[in-house]
């Protein structure tokens, strides 16, 4: 974004390419996260009470039983 600047090379030289660090140690997270926690982890389905939650039915102010 901002490497044609030379407040933006001044600064890189004075304190270091952080965008750089922080997106490699995002990268190294992620890595870490989806090792540790599977991307598409099976979904528990609702258990057999959720069924019978009483809600109201959009627009007409009288209770439903969810299906």
């Amino acid at each position: 974004m901002f490497h044609e600047t030379p407040i933006y090379n001044r600064l890189v030289a004075e304190r270091g390419d952080i965008p750089a660090q922080v997106r490699g140690e995002a990268d190294r997270i992620h890595r870490h996260l989806a090792q540790v926690m599977p991307l598409h982890a099976p979904q528990n389905p609702p258990g057999p009470g959720f069924r019978h939650i009483v809600r109201q039915a959009p627009g007409h102010g009288r209770p439903y039983t969810a299906s």
